[in-house]
């Protein structure tokens, strides 16, 4: 099989295509523009396997995209190309939606162009990959998101996400595009780009940086790891149903401070420090439009496809916090703050 992977340099793009190139005989096109949150260096093994291509394109150009499918001639399409840090969204909507919406648009429309010229192929499949930020926030004690929750998006970019799930929904209705849309809860893992939580306690903490917390930190959001998504997102692609749409997660809920204490605890034992590093830990001003908790139902996929996440939270955490630990020169040369 050939797949073409749209953000293959992305936190779980490169963790796809590492899975992909080591446990799989599948081809890789890897389109990706290289923005400043790319991590070429963690699929570097993977650059050199003579299954392994790129190509460095834009989702927004059209023509290059259509050059790239004719070329490379895929069986297959794995759409995680976006922009996808909400503190940005909100800072610069315009690029979430040029790149979320419009590139959507572009892949979709290429896709249906290159299936009716190449006659030929006969299982072709288009996965996005969307968010369960789509489906807007749950009360403290409200039932979990469902795959049938209708779209309640809070922010630029879970609205610009939402925008895409629809035009793909109406590619599969209206011109017979094979879609299949996964919906993910927040992940974690090794390369992730410190912009984001996790990487962001652990970053600040190395540092003996103020750790910030939005609000009072009572926000929840529900963890999966990222090696588990990805495991989820293949199955999808090979054995989820045309026109379905897939929850992708392992009930692993916590609150924003209870995850910055765990975290904390975890660099306490192993760094040994004498000041514990909680005590880094600052409150800041919340950010608009804060969603207070996130949780996805995985029943269906379970069921239907038989996924099992092989990581529970804590083991997890504790595997994420030593590869950055282990791996500290890397994070902090992403690090910003």
């Amino acid at each position: 099989m050939k797949i073409l992977v749209t953000g293959g340099f992305g936190f779980i793009g490169s963790a796809l295509i590492r899975k992909i190139i080591r446990e799989t005989k599948y081809e890789v096109l890897n389109i990706d523009s290289i923005t400043n949150v790319a991590s070429p260096e963690a699929i570097e093994d993977c650059a050199k396997s003579g299954r392994y291509n790129f190509a460095r394109i834009d989702i927004c150009d059209k023509d290059k995209l259509l050059k790239a499918f004719k070329k490379f001639k895929p069986d297959a399409v794995m759409h995680l190309a976006a922009e996808s840090h909400v503190d940005r969204s909100i800072k610069n909507p315009y690029r979430f939606i040029f790149t979320n919406i419009i590139g959507t648009f572009n892949m979709l429309e290429v896709s249906t162009k290159y299936i009716n010229i190449e006659k030929n192929i006969k299982k072709f499949k288009f996965l996005h990959v969307s968010t369960d930020e789509v489906f807007g926030s749950l009360k403290k004690n409200e039932k979990i998101f469902t795959e049938k929750n209708k779209y309640f998006p809070n922010s630029p970019y879970s609205a610009s996400k939402a925008s895409s799930d629809h035009l793909v929904r109406a590619w599969n209705k209206t011109y017979g595009l094979p879609t299949v849309t996964t919906y993910c809860s927040n992940n974690y893992g090794p390369w992730q780009n410190p912009e984001k939580l996790i990487p962001t306690i652990i970053s600040n903490a190395l540092k003996k940086n103020t750790i910030p917390i939005y609000g009072k930190g009572n926000n929840v959001r529900d963890w999966i790891y990222v090696d588990d998504h990805i495991s989820g997102l293949l199955l999808a692609l090979n054995e989820g149903k045309v026109g379905q749409n897939y929850n992708i997660g392992s009930n692993s809920q916590i609150s924003n401070i209870e995850l910055a204490n765990k975290i904390c605890k975890i660099l306490d034992k192993r760094l040994n420090n004498k000041s514990p590093h909680n005590k880094l830990i600052k409150f800041v001003k919340d950010r608009p439009g804060h969603d207070f908790r996130y949780a996805i139902s995985a029943k269906k996929i379970k069921k239907n496809l038989n996924f099992s996440p092989k990581f529970n939270f804590n083991k997890g955490l504790n595997s994420t916090v030593d590869w950055y630990i282990e791996n500290s020169k890397w994070l902090l040369s992403k690090h910003k703050l």
